[in-house]
Order: structure tokens, then C-alpha cells, then sequence
């Protein structure tokens, strides 16, 4: 019967025109949990064949939906986090820099699940701004990095989802945790061996990298262990059967060409979701998915209706709940990277832009190719080593930096170029190339996709006003040194 109920309502929702449908007046609708990791990379995930131990993200997969190629249009914690609240792209938002804020006047799912009536939720980092943009019931739990506070943030949790199922209301929480991102102080380290772990293509072994490597795994299994006690404690609340649970990895790694890049490593994000009855378990689902669909999806799961003018994504409900019939909803992934307000490097003009499909990387910097560089807080011991200082503490980047001084190998000098310079295009095929190492926006085969992809991201940037991304980054640097006046 459950089953059954469930198939009508998810019928009801594809009546619905305006306001609450039929299908959320008639129907239990679904309550959501979206539990946030912090810097992680989606193939580092066991899940994804990672080495990182994820026995219930594993079984979150088991039970539901797998996502393949969702991607983020930023890859630093405050943009990619305003896309996903607002289903808006940061070109509306203008939330690009780091620690941005988005314009006054956007919108967010609270603001689209409370009419019809969700409990509208955020534990833990919040990262935001302003509060009218997202105005989530703060539950607490933004913490201080150097302690396990995954203990509170369920206590914070258990106690809203309660509270609201007594009142007979459904309910949406964001936990978002800090596990993943650096300094890496939460977890059980000794669960992993450095020895044992496989350094990728796109890496230079180092003591420095894996030792570090260690320490975010042991965070991540840590973030896994929360999972498992969310999804028990909805289960013991009775409310198993009727909550959405999601799993998002935020962005790419801290480690380098993760975070801050517009690399595939950097904008792609590990999403696993489950909902009995109606999510099929054990599924994966391929078609591109922006950060900014999940907002849309969640209001037509719940019964709502989705004005497209109101999003720049668009609802995946109906790929989630029959991915063996899925249809592409997008044909390209579009991302962005700014140096602004990034630690270190506040200053710095070098825009990334990128476009992707299913197959293909393309990657703009227009300053690449010269002098200038692009850096971030991870790199900047690396830069100061290659200008002849040593670095104190030597972290990855620049452990990377003393073996290739020491070794003087082609593939180290390579990879060490990479920390920072950048060819001004770059296209890559992940199919043959997933690490996109291997630069074909020269070669005469290619030459069709690079211009398709190029005109593409021409039209996208030309959209939003972003047609010359170093003017943008300029207008970014000036809004910072007035807030510093």
C-alpha cells in the first residue's frame, strides 16, 4: 500500500500547476535531510571506488540513488553553497568570491518550503548571506574546527525532526559538517595506512602528501559514521520510511587541482540520495545536474509547483525517481573560479572560467599562457619555494615543490608548473584523460569540440554579463577594498 500511495502522489505532482498540488494536500509529503560534508572529492568516496572507508554512504547507495556528474559552479564553500540553497547560478547570485554574499533580493528554499508548510532547517556551518536571502531556522552547531561536534549536530537535528513530526509538520534539515575540511582534526586516523594508499596520476608522492592524505580520510569516515547515525535515528523516530535522505560532498579536496580549480576534481560533487518507495534502490543516475537543481527538485518532491524564473536550475525529480528513463536535462556544466578574497591572495586577478559535457573539459583562463598566475591558501608555501625560500612546516603543494627541486623530473616539473600556471585554453577528455592532464585544444581531431564548447561558454558568459571575466574580477577587487574602508 505504501508503495502504492507513493506512485499517486508522485502522479499528483505532475498536475500540479500553481501553489500546494493536490498530491500535498492528499498525500504525506516527504520530509528531506541533506547531510553536507566539507571539501571532499566525489572519487576519493568508497562509494565511487575510492579508498576511503564509507560503509553507510555505501548502503545510502544500496537503498537509493547514486549521482554520477552533478556539478557545483564554484568550487569554495560559500558559493557552492548559496547555489545550492537558492537553485540560482552564482552569475545571478554574484556569490563567485570566496566568503561572497549573494545579492540582496535572492530567494531560497526556505522561502518556497514554508507555504506549504515545512519546518525549514540549517545545523552546523552555515556560510551564507545575508539572512534575508536565506532565512533557515538556525539550529546551532556552527563549530569551532578543532573538535568532533557530530554529536551535537544530530542532537540538533533529532530534536527538530521531532518537534516537527509532533506538530504534524513535514520538515527539511541541512546538517552541514565540517569533517573533510582542513585542519584535519576529527576521526580515527589509525584506520588508514599511509604506505598503502594509492597515489593518483595526477599527484607526486610525497611523506607530506599522505600523511595529510591520513588525516582527511579518517575526517571523512568520520562524516560517514554521522550518516549512519542520522538515518538510525530517523528510523527510530518512526520517519525512515517518508524521509529523502541526501548525501553531498560539497566540492573537491583542499588537496591540489581539487578546491579553488575548475577542474573536474574541483566542481564535481559526490550526491547519493534515498526514499523508499519512490527513489529505486541501487540505482545510478549519469545525466548533468547542477548544484542548482536540488532546490527545484526538492519543492516538486514536496508537492509545490517551480516557476522557472524564479531558478536557474531545474527539477530532476523525475530522472531521481526513474533514472532507467532519464532524460537530459542539461547539456553543459558551466563553473567559474576568482582569487578574490582567498587567503594570501586577495588581490590577484586571474579568472578561471569552464564548460563541460558529459565527455569533454573545456578550461578559459584568459591570462593563462604568460607571467600571470592563479594561487590559493594551499599554494602559497609552493610559490614561495619556487621563488628560492624555504617553507617552515612543509605542507603537500610544497612538499611537492622540494622532491621535483631534488629529482628534476619531467612529470614532477610538469605537475609543479600546474600548481600555477595555466594555458588560456585547455580541453581535456575525461574519457580516455579523467585526470585531464593531457591538453588537446591543439590538436586537429579536437577541433570541432573545442569550438562547439567554446562558442557555448561564449553565449553562457555573455548571458550573465561575464563576457570579459577579468573586468568581473576587477569589480570583485574593488567591492573588497570598500567593505575594507
Amino acid at each position: 500500500m505504501r508503495v502504492f500511495s507513493r506512485i499517486l502522489f508522485c502522479l499528483g505532482l505532475c498536475l500540479c500547476n500553481t501553489g500546494v498540488s493536490r498530491a500535498a494536500e492528499d498525500q504525506v509529503r516527504p520530509n528531506i535531510v541533506v547531510l553536507i560534508g566539507d571539501d571532499i572529492d566525489r572519487n576519493s568516496l568508497g562509494t565511487w571506488g575510492g579508498e576511503i572507508k564509507t560503509p553507510h554512504l555505501d548502503q545510502l547507495a544500496a537503498d537509493g540513488l547514486r549521482l554520477d556528474r552533478v556539478y557545483a559552479n564554484v568550487a569554495m564553500c560559500a558559493p557552492f553553497r548559496q547555489e545550492l540553497y537558492s537553485g540560482r547560478v552564482c552569475w545571478r547570485t554574484r556569490a563567485i568570491p570566496n566568503h561572497s554574499r549573494s545579492v540582496e533580493g535572492t530567494q531560497s528554499i526556505p522561502h518556497y518550503l514554508r507555504p506549504l508548510g515545512y519546518q525549514v532547517g540549517l545545523a552546523g556551518k552555515s556560510h551564507v548571506g545575508p539572512q534575508s536571502a536565506y532565512p533557515f531556522d538556525k539550529l546551532g552547531g556552527d563549530m569551532d574546527k578543532k573538535l568532533d561536534n557530530n554529536a551535537l549536530l544530530l542532537e540538533k537535528a533529532t530534536a527538530y525532526a521531532t518537534a516537527a513530526r509532533d506538530e504534524q509538520k513535514p520538515f527539511c534539515i541541512y546538517i552541514a559538517a565540517n569533517d573533510g575540511h582542513g585542519p584535519y582534526t576529527t576521526g580515527d586516523p589509525s584506520q588508514y595506512d599511509a604506505s598503502a594508499l594509492t597515489v593518483p596520476d595526477d599527484a607526486i608522492d610525497t611523506k607530506e602528501y599522505r600523511a595529510e592524505l591520513v588525516a582527511h580520510y579518517a575526517e571523512v569516515t568520520n562524516l560517514d559514521k554521522l550518516l549512519g547515525d542520522v538515518r538510525a535515528m530517523l528510523k527510530r523516530e518512526g520517519l525512515a520510511d517518508n524521509t529523502l535522505v541526501m548525501y553531498c560532498s560539497e566540492q573537491g579536496s583542499a588537496f591540489p587541482f581539487g578546491k579553488w580549480t575548475c577542474y573536474d576534481d574541483g566542481l564535481s560533487s559526490g550526491v547519493v540520495m534515498a526514499l523508499p518507495g519512490l527513489i529505486p534502490a541501487g540505482e545510478v543516475c549519469d545525466e548533468i545536474c547542477w548544484m542548482a537543481d536540488f532546490t527545484p527538485t526538492f519543492i516538486e518532491a514536496a508537492g509545490g509547483s517551480v516557476d522557472p524564473a524564479d531558478f536557474d536550475g531545474r527539477s530532476q525529480w523525475q530522472n531521481f525517481t526513474n533514472p532507467n528513463e532519464s532524460q537530459a536535462i542539461h547539456e553543459y556544466a558551466y563553473g567559474a573560479f576568482t582569487n578574490c578574497n582567498i587567503i594570501d591572495n586577495r588581490d590577484r586577478i586571474f579568472p578561471i572560467r569552464s564548460i563541460r559535457d558529459s565527455r569533454y573539459s573545456l578550461i578559459w583562463c584568459p591570462l593563462g599562457g604568460g607571467e600571470d598566475i592563479t594561487s590559493n591558501t594551499t599554494l602559497t608555501k609552493a610559490l614561495v619555494m619556487l621563488d628560492g625560500t624555504p617553507a617552515k612546516q612543509p605542507n603537500t603543494a610544497s612538499s611537492w615543490v622540494r622532491k621535483m627541486q631534488a629529482v628534476g623530473r619531467p612529470r614532477q616539473e610538469k605537475l609543479v608548473n600546474r600548481l600555477h600556471q595555466r594555458p588560456e585554453w585547455a580541453l581535456y577528455d575525461r574519457q580516455t584523460d579523467p585526470h585531464e592532464l593531457k591538453n588537446l585544444i591543439d590538436d586537429a581531431d579536437s577541433a570541432e569540440v573545442a569550438d562547439r564548447l567554446k562558442n557555448a561558454l561564449s553565449a553562457w558568459l555573455e548571458k550573465w554579463g561575464d563576457a570579459d571575466p577579468v573586468a568581473t574580477e576587477k569589480s570583485f577587487v574593488k567591492g573588497v577594498e570598500k567593505r575594507q574602508k
